[in-house]
């Protein structure tokens, strides 16, 4: 009924800042394993992150273009999370008809 795995998920993640970003990243762990497996989950722990790209975007502003120009900084990163799972399989337990 109670099983244990060890998977790898892919998330991205934006923000103002570069904990920001990763934050972001991170809390989509839990949905990207809930859309992955149909299983009832109780524990997701993370046990290696590997980043595959981490960008910073910088863009300039400026109001009326003249006035208070300053530059605008976006950071997006993409991780690869991998994760111990422990779960039950809905599908193993036998429910009784009444």
């Amino acid at each position: 009924m109670k099983e244990k795995f060890t998977t790898t998920v892919s998330v991205k993640g934006k923000g103002e800042s570069k904990a920001r970003a990763f934050s972001d990243a991170l809390s989509h762990v839990q949905g990207a394993m809930l859309k992955s497996s149909g299983q009832v989950l109780l524990r997701i722990e993370p046990q290696d992150v590997q980043v595959v790209h981490a960008r910073e975007t910088v863009r300039k502003e400026a109001f009326l273009f003249f006035f208070l120009r300053r530059e605008r900084r976006t950071f997006s990163v993409e991780l690869e999370v991998t994760v111990n799972v422990t779960a039950i399989n809905p599908d193993k337990v036998d429910f009784v008809t009444q």
